[in-house]
């Protein structure tokens, strides 16, 4: 018998396929994120779309440094012990986006566990930077869960931005190795707190080939649907290296097609399903 052992890699199949990073937009971008040191989810998440964000004139921004208090099994991101907050990070991140004439800013940040307010309070106040110094810069927020705390997730309500995202990231079954630190129900009820607290668009994301099945990915599709979030992302799950989770499988194309149309069934306003899809994939055009 020909069984794959548990550590051997998967090999790629042909539609897993990242073109290399090109263009002038991308170098100009890229230049400026190196010389102002930004810490960007693009670089650090190994994401395979850099190249064509980039390429368009957008980016994510990652704040509150770039070491996470969790240790999630599928995230590139460092983890350990996170340096002192930089309060001159909101205006730092604000004026770089002026800079780089993003139209659409994608923020996102580490998770602050370490901090009483979970990190929230810089949260609103980059956002608030923004707004300042580049007014014509619309804003999603992929925040983390804070515990679940209302007044954490209040700042965020308060601020505003045109997107509020909280990534599922997996199914039920498997969010505790997954996410670890994480629960189901918590960022379930997170992404149904801020709908109802007046959030005008709300976002989740998740990912496939951890060992999930069909039926467990189309139950937590309704599951999310049924939080009344608007826009949901679904891609392919990339080993960031040797020492995270193993790729159980390669979905193919024609299922995350499958996904889609589900999806789209139930009502979503905006559904973004292929396997190179990330949670800021096309961001631009959940703000419509």
């Amino acid at each position: 018998m020909n069984e794959t052992l548990p550590d051997t890699p998967l090999q790629k199949p042909k539609w897993i396929r990242v073109k290399l990073p090109t263009g002038k937009n991308y170098r100009e971008l890229r230049t400026l994120v190196d010389k102002y040191k930004l810490n960007t989810i693009c670089q650090s998440g190994s994401c395979p779309n850099m190249g064509e964000c980039w390429g368009e004139g957008t980016a994510t921004f990652m704040i509150l440094g770039n070491i996470c208090t969790r240790s999630c099994g599928f995230c590139g991101v460092k983890t350990g012990k996170p340096l002192d907050v930089n309060w001159e990070e909101p205006e730092k991140v604000a004026r770089s986006i002026k800079l780089m004439k993003i139209k659409h800013a994608v923020l996102t940040s580490v998770d602050r566990d370490d901090l009483k307010d979970m990190g929230s309070v810089m949260w609103s106040e980059t956002v608030n930077a923004v707004r300042r110094i580049s007014p014509g810069t619309t804003m999603e927020t992929l925040i983390p869960d804070f515990q679940g705390i209302a007044k954490h997730l209040d700042r965020m309500i308060e601020v505003a931005p045109e997107v509020i995202s909280h990534n599922m990231e997996t199914v039920k079954r498997l969010t505790r190795e997954v996410r670890i630190q994480a629960k189901y129900e918590r960022s379930l009820d997170v992404l149904k707190y801020l709908k109802e607290a007046g959030q005008h668009r709300t976002k989740t994301g998740l990912m496939l080939g951890l060992g999930e099945s069909k039926d467990e990915v189309f139950r937590t599709i309704e599951d999310i649907r049924n939080a009344s979030v608007d826009v949901v992302t679904i891609g392919q799950y990339l080993q960031p290296t040797k020492k995270h989770l193993p790729v159980k499988r390669f979905v193919d194309p024609e299922e995350f097609a499958e996904y889609k149309e589900f999806a789209g069934s139930l009502g979503f306003r905006h559904v973004e399903s292929s396997p190179f899809v990330r949670s800021s994939y096309h961001a631009g055009k959940h703000i419509h």
